[in-house]
């Protein structure tokens, strides 16, 4: 797993944001949650021939056999 974290900084409409902690929330997720596991899939699916880290795809094996 990550042993640490960086912050990322992005801008987006007021009214998809809210709609978004709204959507995580009833899900009872934080927003962060739900953007690092699609920042997660994104390299997964985009990754190409690039080495990832191990950590990574386990994570993923463990996410898709729980779906």
């Amino acid at each position: 797993m990550e042993n640490r974290t960086a912050r990322m900084t992005i801008l987006i409409d007021p009214i998809k944001k809210q709609i978004f902690e709204d959507i995580c929330a009833q899900q009872d997720l934080t927003s962060s949650q739900v953007i690092r596991r699609l920042i997660r899939q994104y390299i997964l699916d985009h990754a190409g021939s690039r080495e990832l880290p191990e950590w990574l795809t386990d994570a993923a094996r463990a996410t898709s056999k729980s779906q």
